[in-house]
């Protein structure tokens, strides 16, 4: 962890605002001290923020979260401007500038836009800058959300190659039990996702102010994790604990390999627009022998997809077995399915001897 050259850390809503709502000027000045040190030791820090939408309550004179999507888009409106102000302010006194970024599920699901996005954060890096990420909750809809900036984190962290995810809130650590739950016991550390096995979560906290729990943090620990990235798990009060190396919070092991960013968009960043459903034989071939998707092993489709589109690989039970960008609209899909790549070559053409999902396209679920 003290090796680490480059530290993605994610703060949740709880950790930065008071339960009324409104900023804590105190937390947000600690963790800031704490970011300003671990970049005095040499390593780059981007910041994923969370606290928008709970920075504009009070202002509003809103007691708690509303539901309704245009009053949170209000909220986030009035809140982020003064989450950054705040931000900025209390680096500067480090002599550290701020760079704000705010992304949408939209900016990682197009690949354009994701790297465009990557292209962004490695510039505000190699300038010296801080970057400070959040969701653009003034202009995602309920549709197309995060579901929460821990999924965010993570995705952040893979798309700056970064050395290690640190994740705070207010639990100092995982927990098999909720940590109210008495006789639960503290996780130290996670060496394979199959230590989570048994382990009962809890709801998201009683402040209202955040969306998360520790579910959202389990799935953003295990997309890091399962591409190389570890994780830290602890709360906002250990963070200089857990930046300098210390033993606290929850240390989940790196149990995969640095994938290629395209493969990590993939899997991670976008929704399929429709599926393909192929026999036992194409799914053993997917997952077993790294093969292409042939024609041949498609039995049916479904969904409006068009060339370049992520679709879902299924099985024939229903079951997702891989994603991968399609070669062919959806309506080309019947008179392919089951034909050998000779024949629809002899038949329709050069163009269509080719695989309906390229290997180097494809990702195993």
């Amino acid at each position: 962890m003290t090796g680490a050259r480059r530290v993605v850390v994610k703060v949740g809503s709880s950790s930065l605002t008071t339960a009324a709502g409104g900023i804590d000027p105190a937390r947000v000045s600690g963790l800031v001290d704490v970011l300003a040190k671990t970049r005095a030791a040499e390593q780059e820090v981007v910041l994923v923020s969370s606290g928008a939408i709970a920075a504009g309550l009070s202002p509003l004179g809103l007691a708690k979260r509303p539901r309704a999507l245009a009053k949170q888009q209000a909220a986030a409106s009035v809140g982020q401007g003064l989450l950054v102000h705040r931000y900025t302010d209390e680096l500067a006194r480090h002599g550290i500038i701020a760079g704000q970024v705010l992304l949408t599920v939209d900016d990682l699901n197009r690949r354009a836009h994701y790297r465009n996005a990557d292209a962004t954060l490695s510039t505000l890096l190699d300038l010296g800058v801080l970057p400070i990420v959040n969701e653009n909750d003034t202009v995602a809809t309920s549709e197309i959300r995060f579901g929460d900036n821990d999924r965010l984190a993570a995705l952040v962290a893979h798309l700056v190659k970064a050395d290690l995810l640190v994740l705070l809130s207010d639990v100092d650590a995982l927990y098999d039990a909720p940590p109210s739950q008495q006789g639960s016991q503290r996780i130290d550390e996670v060496a394979s996702l199959a230590d989570l096995a048994g382990v009962t979560i809890g709801k998201a906290g009683a402040a209202g102010v955040g969306t998360g729990g520790m579910v959202t943090k389990l799935e953003a620990a295990r997309i890091a994790v399962e591409d190389g990235v570890p994780v830290v798990l602890t709360s906002a009060a250990q963070a200089e604990a857990a930046l300098a190396g210390e033993t606290v919070g929850t240390l989940f092991h790196a149990v995969g390999k640095r994938r290629p960013a395209r493969l990590l968009w993939l899997q991670h960043a976008t929704e399929a627009v429709g599926s393909i459903t192929v026999d036992a034989g194409a799914v053993a071939a997917i997952r077993k022998r790294g093969a292409s998707l042939l024609a041949a092993g498609i039995t049916g489709s479904s969904g409006a997809f068009h060339v370049g589109d992520p679709v879902d690989v299924v099985d024939p039970s229903g079951v997702a077995v891989a994603r991968g960008l399609v070669n062919y609209d959806a309506d080309e899909i019947p008179r392919l399915a089951g034909r050998s790549s000779g024949y629809l070559e002899a038949n329709l053409g050069a163009a269509y001897g080719r695989e309906v999902i390229h290997r180097d396209d494809l990702v195993v679920l």
